[in-house]
């Protein structure tokens, strides 16, 4: 298969289980504060993890110097700040206001548009690892585990829109609906990644890079902050992400 149908087959798997986190709400109108910040937790270990092991560490070696690295993590970082402050989005933890720019948009938006903000840097982050296997640049079976490590780590993504959708009052298709639709940009952002990083292969430490950047930004900016609110006893998503980094780090190494 060329390195774009690997890529959307890839995007397609990860968009699947944010369906079937999004699948939560047929079982559950709220799920418990503590379990969601331990899910969202270990979603954080899984970014720092692929962005580390699958995406920087590959970059610095393809590189005579760590510059482009250095400079395309920055940028991925700046990107994903712009995104934040230029597009309208809403988090699902109780209470949350509205980021972004101010709109009119329905809080159901809101929330779907959170999660597809962190969807964005993901797809693109195994694209242009399929694509950087193609320019005989990349690992493909460093590719598959970042693809299935971003899979696992979108379960809690989907059910942290799709349940608080079913408290905002939607319907339980409707609340799984909205969210698996976070999930559709991944296979998109998966092709123009792949297509990019094959398209111009001396940008590769730097596309590398600048995915990492903008995945370490959503952990920074929204997983570890939200995976900490409202339980005054954050251990529980401190050993999410710890358990989440270790799980990446074996699927990648021993891959």
């Amino acid at each position: 298969m060329s390195h774009t149908v690997q890529a959307l087959l890839g995007g397609l798997f990860t968009w699947g289980l944010t369906a079937l986190g999004g699948a939560m709400v047929f079982f559950f109108k709220e799920l418990n504060r503590r379990a969601l910040n331990a899910m969202l937790g270990f979603a954080a270990g899984v970014m720092i993890a692929a962005s580390f092991w699958s995406l920087l560490a590959p970059a610095i070696e393809m590189s005579a110097s760590p510059l482009p690295a250095i400079i395309g993590f920055l940028c991925g970082g700046a990107f994903l700040f712009a995104a934040n402050r230029a597009l309208p989005h809403l988090h699902g933890t109780p209470g949350a206001q509205p980021e972004g720019a101010k709109s009119n948009w329905r809080r159901s938006v809101l929330l779907v548009m959170a999660i597809t903000l962190h969807n964005i840097p993901e797809g693109l982050a195994f694209g242009v690892a399929f694509g950087s296997v193609s320019a005989g640049q990349g690992s493909m079976s460093s590719a598959i585990a970042l693809t299935i490590g971003i899979g696992i780590q979108n379960f809690p993504e989907g059910a942290a829109v799709s349940v608080p959708l079913r408290r905002e009052g939607l319907s339980r298709w409707k609340s799984f609906l909205y969210g698996q639709a976070s999930g559709v940009v991944e296979p998109i952002a998966a092709v123009i990644g792949a297509v990019l990083a094959s398209a111009a292969r001396e940008m590769l430490p730097f596309a590398l890079s600048f995915a990492a950047g903008a995945m370490i930004f959503v952990v920074a900016e929204e997983l570890i902050p939200e995976a900490q609110s409202g339980d005054d006893r954050a251990s529980l998503s401190t050993i999410g992400a710890m358990l989440g980094f270790a799980c990446m780090m074996a699927l990648d190494t021993l891959l």
